[in-house]
C-alpha cells in the first residue's frame, strides 16, 4: 500500500509564491513518476507538472517559467515551487505517484490566489 501526504497549500495574493510538498510512504518502486495535478471547480483534473525518478520533467504550458517541480528520491518526496501565482492557478492540487501498473493520489490541498 502507498500513501501520499500533501502540505503547503493556502491563500496567497496574485504574484505571490507557495511551495507544495508531497511525501510518499509504503511499497514504492524505485522507477516511478511523481507529479502534481489540479482541479478547479467545474473543470477536469489537469496535469501541472511531473518528474520521473531519473529527473525528467514535464510542465503544462501555462505554468512554464513560473513553477518548478523537484524531488528527493531518498525521502520519496516531490515538491512544487509556485511563483508569480495568478488567480487562474486557483484549484485543488493533487499529488500523484505512478508506477507502470499502478497509480496513487493524495487527498488534495487547496491553493487559492486572490486578485
Amino acid at each position: 500500500q502507498v500513501q501520499l501526504v500533501e502540505s503547503g497549500g493556502g491563500l496567497v495574493q496574485a504574484g505571490g509564491s507557495l511551495r507544495l510538498s508531497c511525501a510518499a510512504s509504503g511499497s514504492i518502486l524505485s522507477i516511478n513518476t511523481m507529479g502534481w495535478y489540479r482541479q478547479a471547480p467545474g473543470k477536469q483534473r489537469e496535469l501541472v507538472a511531473r518528474i520521473s525518478s531519473g529527473g525528467v520533467t514535464n510542465y503544462r504550458d501555462s505554468v512554464k517559467g513560473r513553477f518548478t517541480i523537484s524531488r528527493d528520491n531518498a525521502k520519496n518526496t516531490v515538491y512544487l515551487q509556485m511563483n508569480s501565482l495568478k488567480p487562474e492557478d486557483t484549484a485543488v492540487y493533487y499529488c500523484n505517484l505512478a508506477f507502470t501498473f499502478a497509480n496513487y493520489w493524495g487527498q488534495g490541498t487547496q491553493v487559492t490566489v486572490s486578485s
